[in-house]
């Protein structure tokens, strides 16, 4: 039999596989196009579930916020999307809050409240300097930057101002891009001052050794100037999903469960080689994939193997998610009375710690409310970096779970509350547009174990509230590598960005995803990628802005 022709395929079922095929169906309506999703879901890093007995709450076991005030491209996606959905499928957002002054900081042993920082800096645990003292991880890195580069910070500036200061930069004469981020902060604040705001900012990644060029600008749209968060009422993997749907409804096609393992380009056209035997011929080739995925596909990808350069211009950082519900908001029990003898309850935003949960969250009701009575939710643990690690002694070890064509490892010893013996095996249909159920990503007996009592410690409680259900996602699993990535140290991002979108002149061949953006671990950076890739895809393949020679390709 034949192989299929076909006249575009895009591989990667994420944001930026999904709003490519949808814009590319509206410019080419009579050419067949497929998107091939190697698991069996729509979203990529978008993943919402409803868990167990809660229908008010969705939990977001990947991305989770968007920010509104800098964020164009996906605030501009939703609105377009809403013109076009009935109003039952409207996507919807609400203010999403992080920093709460009355929220907990449990570090180095000590009981803090988050507002301490400032207005009790003498009981903050670190031995930092008399400028460092008195302030919020945040504002510590924030002027650190400023010092690194002079007037970056100022209110009035654009990002795309701020990332053009910090590629024309230099510190004691070196360019930015060939800086480390924390190398750069090591000269600039004090050892305890760096540690003190990893550990209380919540993140381990952001802070670490990548390009200092890309690390700054990223830092100050994401913590440093007034950044404001919101959420999804029915869950972020909305988008994609809505997406999929009206891009199947012009008449494209969505292909789940479609492992690439490999590709070929010969006489003019793509032979893609699927994991369950099937073979696809293809006139253009669109990978919107991460760079993990592309090191799985690379061995038997020729083409790829020319671009590896570009390729491993970013590393993977992984990410750990891990959510469990209750009778009731128990948390809200932590709070504190203020000097007028008013109870303040902890009940939204997050508390960082630096034991291993590194930071939880109070998560809300769909419309944005917090809970203050009945069953109730928490993205118990939100790490990254080396305590994502710390879980891994607690799970069966990561099966090759992408090799044996599942999406995910199957946890072998589940946690199973009572919530789970109620819903366990449920029509995935009630999820209403989600098409994944919170049993698919059961945490382990042994985790659950582990954080309920990492909770306890870090709440000041004298006892373990009772765990209903759980359910947790490990973004370092194939075919992700991490939860986001980030550009690595001598790397020109401002040029890998556009030239990995259409690498090969005269090869149909087109990348696009968060990986290789301005604003990485973002959808945000997914839609950036993908509308330069787009645009390269509807200009003449041989575009004199085009180089011929491959070798020209490879990073500074």
């Amino acid at each position: 039999m034949a192989n299929e022709q076909i006249d575009i395929a895009i591989v990667g079922g994420g944001v930026s596989g999904v709003y490519s095929a949808w814009k590319l169906k509206k410019q080419f309506p009579d050419q067949k196009i497929v998107v091939f999703e190697g698991s069996d879901h729509i979203g990529g890093r978008l993943l919402s579930v409803k868990p167990p007995e809660i229908p008010y709450m969705t939990a977001e076991l990947g991305g989770m916020r968007i920010l509104e005030n800098t964020q164009k491209l996906i605030v501009g996606l939703i609105d377009t999307l809403n013109a076009e959905l009935p109003p039952a499928e409207q996507i919807v957002r609400y203010d999403f809050p992080v920093d709460e002054p009355q929220n907990l900081a449990y570090l180095r042993g000590e009981y803090l409240r988050l507002v301490d920082f400032v207005t009790r800096p003498d009981k903050v645990p670190y031995n930092m300097s008399f400028l460092e003292k008195g302030n919020g991880p945040g504002t510590i890195i924030v002027n650190a930057i400023e010092q690194i580069v002079p007037g970056i910070t100022n209110t009035e500036l654009t990002e795309e101002e701020r990332r053009e200061m910090t590629r024309e930069a230099s510190f004691d004469g070196v360019p930015l891009y060939q800086w480390g981020f924390w190398n750069l902060l090591y000269r600039v604040i004090s050892s305890e001052g760096y540690q003190f705001s990893m550990d209380a900012g919540g993140y381990d990644s952001t802070l670490v050794n990548w390009n200092a060029s890309d690390a700054i600008p990223w830092y100050l749209s994401d913590f440093g100037i007034s950044p404001k968060y919101q959420g999804f009422t029915n869950g972020f993997q909305q988008v994609p999903i809505a997406l999929a749907e009206l891009f199947e409804k012009d008449g494209g096609e969505v292909r789940l469960e479609h492992q690439l393992r490999g590709f070929d380009y010969t006489n003019g056209q793509f032979t893609l080689n699927f994991g369950n035997g099937q073979t696809i011929i293809a006139g253009k080739l669109i990978l919107a994939m991460p760079r993990r995925a592309l090191d799985l596909i690379l061995p038997n990808s020729p083409q790829l193997q020319l671009i590896q350069p570009l390729i491993n211009s970013v590393t993977p950082r992984p990410l750990f998610k891990l959510f469990t519900t209750y009778a009731n908001p128990w948390w809200r029990i932590a709070g504190f009375t203020d000097p007028d003898g008013q109870f303040v309850p902890v009940q939204s935003g997050r508390s960082v710690t630096d034991l291993p949960v590194r930071q939880t969250y109070y998560w809300p009701n769909s419309n944005g409310t917090p809970a203050e009575n009945g069953r109730a939710m928490l993205l118990a643990s939100y790490d990254d970096g080396n305590n994502v690690g710390f879980w891994d002694g607690l799970r069966p070890q990561r099966a090759e779970a992408w090799k044996a064509g599942r999406s995910h490892s199957k946890i072998v010893d589940p946690f199973i509350g009572d919530d789970d013996r109620k819903t366990n095996g449920r029509d995935a249909a009630a999820q209403g547009q989600l098409n994944q159920t919170w049993d698919e990503y059961q945490a382990p007996r042994r985790m659950v174990d582990e954080v309920a009592r990492q909770l306890q410690q870090m709440h000041g409680l004298d006892y373990t509230p009772l765990v209903k259900s759980a359910a947790f996602r490990d973004w370092g699993e194939d075919p992700y590598g991490g939860g986001w990535n980030s550009w690595n140290i001598g790397v020109k991002s401002w040029e890998v960005r556009d030239q990995i979108t259409y690498p090969i002149a005269g090869t149909p061949l087109y990348i696009c995803g968060e990986a290789y953006s301005d604003a990485q671990g973002w959808v945000e950076g997914a839609l950036q990628t993908a509308e330069i890739m787009l645009a390269k895809f509807l200009a003449p393949l041989t575009s004199a802005k085009q180089t011929s020679n491959v070798s020209q390709l490879q990073p500074s």
